[in-house]
């Protein structure tokens, strides 16, 4: 077990460096740069010659070959330490931090409707004996997925907001505000989930044991919850975690839709600003919120089915 936990944290070490590596080369090769399009562009009628230009980026360390650059950003990053927005002066690690808690918000309360929605389909579809009502649920989660969120974000706002009047469109004040968002992206997360769920359940329930139980007189919500799920748990915890780590990405269109404080807002104002210290803090804290989440789910792994273990101990 040592091993396999050794062997996940060091698999997780290296996403973060590729997470800060990529983004660093993709950064800084694309035309311009955030200083020269902040002074050099005539900023509040400012106009630098090109001296004051180069003391300007010579300030953020932009002077220096892209080699050093990088070797000074990623032992900064080890710390902690990200640098300062070009486009505020702001402490970027700073900003991204205190945006976080509005994004988790939202991203949480949307993963816990996405697994009551994909679970619900799932277990519902799978569960009736009526074939037409099971295919008709079992249809909905290619349905979800295939829906553009921001399209959904605009229907919601439509409907509850415009027309009933029950929920805000805008803000990011109390427990309100986070329904719409959260159910926006709780759609196609929730989707996702509930076909591989479902899937899973339909492959286990043509396995010969719950053929068995079956035959033996348990009743099918039993077998279903009581046999299947613990090994179909398996890959549906796989995708989950994959999505979970998505929902931050997807954080950035919703926000931006409702008008919300967060992650989302802070990301799309530095991409636009070419912000790097900051749109590289942002790359690199998704990636931690991605592999922890998925580092948590390696290690529920060995739980629910312990041939995992025995494998890793084998291959070990």
């Amino acid at each position: 077990m040592t091993r396999y936990l050794l062997r996940r944290i060091l698999q997780a070490v290296f996403v973060l460096w590729a997470a800060f590596t990529v983004s660093f080369v993709i950064l800084y090769l694309l035309p311009g740069d955030a200083v020269s399009a902040k002074l050099g562009g005539g900023e509040a009628g400012l106009s630098l010659t090109p001296e004051q230009l180069a003391a300007a980026k010579a300030e953020y360390g932009l002077d220096d070959p892209l080699p050093l650059q990088y070797g000074k950003r990623l032992i900064a990053a080890l710390q902690g330490d990200f640098g300062r927005s070009i486009a505020t002066g702001d402490d970027a690690t700073n900003m991204v931090v205190s945006a976080l808690p509005p994004t988790l918000a939202v991203t949480g309360f949307a993963l816990v409707l996405a697994i009551l929605f994909g679970g619900g389909i799932a277990f519902a579809g799978t569960l009736t004996r009526h074939r037409w009502l099971g295919n008709l649920l079992l249809a909905l989660p290619p349905l979800g997925i295939s829906l553009p969120p921001f399209w959904v974000g605009l229907l919601l706002v439509q409907f509850f907001s415009f027309q009933l009047r029950l929920l805000p469109a805008l803000g990011s004040n109390g427990f309100e505000s986070l329904i719409l968002p959260a159910i926006t992206l709780a759609i196609p997360t929730g989707a996702i989930i509930g076909q591989v769920l479902a899937k899973s359940l339909r492959t286990q329930l043509a396995e010969p044991y719950a053929e068995i139980a079956l035959a033996k007189g348990a009743s099918r919500s039993r077998v279903h919850f009581g046999h299947l799920l613990r090994n179909a748990a398996v890959p549906t915890l796989t995708i989950a975690g994959v999505v979970a780590g998505n929902l931050i990405a997807g954080s950035v269109i919703t926000e931006t839709v409702f008008s919300r404080d967060g992650l989302g807002r802070v990301t799309s104002s530095a991409v636009t600003a070419q912000d790097i210290p900051v749109v590289q803090a942002v790359i690199v804290l998704a990636a931690l919120v991605f592999v922890v989440i998925n580092l948590l789910v390696d290690l529920v792994y060995p739980l629910l089915d312990p041939r995992i273990r025995h494998r890793e101990t084998a291959d070990a």
